[in-house]
């Protein structure tokens, strides 16, 4: 990955896109795909997949394709470099459903921690995975969690 002074902007824009369709490609359990696949998938050329991720050092073998798993990997490190943000949100109603659902299916970069909301009838209940958690225990929660956005 010593080579990524070499990748132009183009090809730095079109990252987070295979990563959105790699990380759908392995959620759905595919673990190998050839350049003319992803191509495809991308709407470009095998060569120009190729060239892209030859500015990164490659991650391929001719005639065997990509590992998806090391694609994933590989083009997180380089979208990612300091890891994932960690997030809290604020309000567990409609726009914060919407708001969730984004955070967590758009490999926004963001990983999303815990939910606070003032509604008595939301608080203690599960969305996500999370236990949805009263506003009161926002500051002290951020403070131990290391949260970067609320």
């Amino acid at each position: 990955m010593s080579n990524t002074m070499k990748a132009s902007l183009p090809v730095i824009r079109r990252l987070p896109r295979y990563y959105r369709y790699i990380t759908e490609l392995k959620n759905n359990g595919t673990t190998r795909i050839s350049s003319s696949q992803l191509a495809h998938i991308m709407g470009s050329t095998p060569s120009q997949v190729r060239q892209d991720f030859n500015c990164f050092g490659g991650f391929g073998q001719q005639g065997v394709g990509y590992s998806v798993e090391l694609l994933h990997s590989e083009i997180e490190k380089l979208l990612f470099p300091e890891g994932r943000l960690r997030a809290v949100l604020l309000g567990a109603g409609n726009l914060g459903i919407t708001i969730g659902n984004f955070v967590l299916k758009e490999n926004t970069g963001v990983e999303l921690v815990a939910l606070f909301d003032s509604d008595n009838a939301s608080i203690g209940n599960k969305l996500f995975g999370m236990e949805i958690m009263a506003f009161d225990e926002l500051i002290s929660f951020c403070q131990n969690e290391h949260v970067e956005i609320i």
